[in-house]
């Protein structure tokens, strides 16, 4: 796992003891020297399926949770992505939304999406051609262009824009995606809240990184674990702000 190895090693200057974890239904957050949060995966968790030391978590420091990040257990994979985002100091230009960027460079080119992100029909009614590929199959729908990721061998060819979610660290495939995404002419953006904001994507081949800053950790942490949904300036209004960083 040299992505998240890389990862882990380019986050150990901010190491410290870890203040909170909260693993919601939708989003997990860790609180360390600064707030990280990635999608939670793995749910509904498998019987007898329990994260390792459960309970102990606040006694660690968030190099060593960042270590969770190779779990197989998704649930405590999620727990590594968000303490290894804990470790990125905030950087990039601030309350930009990337999804404005992509609906404005997207006319006329043919965009891939690895996840499926709002505002998909405004990017459909600009791009000349859009495909989304989606782990869940409940959510695929070959007629609008939303079929399952195995597809990223057939249409990454031809792209000129190419959109990743950062959760795909949470389920081993960023590194599968950047390494495709790096064969073609394409600019390669990992987007959403469980961006790693680092550089290290950059070597990878990503182009930009367009993730969020948790403003207030605690209150972002709190929602977390009270509720579903999206973390957006919605709902968390003055408690998280957009970041873009370009390479």
């Amino acid at each position: 796992m040299k992505l998240i190895d890389e990862l882990i090693y380019a986050g150990r200057e901010n190491d410290s003891p870890v203040r909170d974890v909260r693993a919601g239904v939708s989003w997990t957050g860790v609180h360390g020297k600064y707030g990280g949060v990635c999608k939670t995966y793995g749910i509904p968790v498998a019987h007898g399926n329990y994260t390792k030391d459960m309970g102990e978590l606040t006694s660690k420091n968030t190099l060593e949770l960042a270590e969770y990040a190779k779990s197989w257990n998704l649930v405590e994979a999620s727990i590594g992505v968000a303490a290894l985002n804990s470790l990125m100091k905030p950087r990039g230009k601030k309350n930009i939304n990337a999804q404005d960027i992509i609906i404005e460079e997207s006319h006329h080119k043919k965009v891939v999406m690895v996840g499926k992100f709002p505002k998909i029909d405004e990017i459909r009614s600009v791009a000349r051609e859009l495909w989304i590929l989606e782990a869940n199959p409940n959510l695929t729908n070959p007629k609008e262009g939303i079929i399952t990721s195995e597809g990223a061998e057939y249409v990454f060819p031809g792209s000129d824009i190419i959109i990743i979610t950062g959760s795909t660290l949470i389920n081993k495939g960023l590194e599968r995606y950047l390494n495709l995404a790096r064969k073609e002419d394409a600019y390669t953006i990992v987007m959403g809240p469980s961006t790693t904001m680092s550089d290290v994507l950059f070597d990878y081949g990503a182009d930009m990184l367009a993730g969020v800053e948790l403003l207030d950790p605690e209150a972002v942490l709190r929602k977390i674990n009270q509720s579903g949904g999206m973390i957006n300036t919605r709902v968390c209004r003055g408690e998280i702000g957009f970041r873009v960083l370009e390479g």
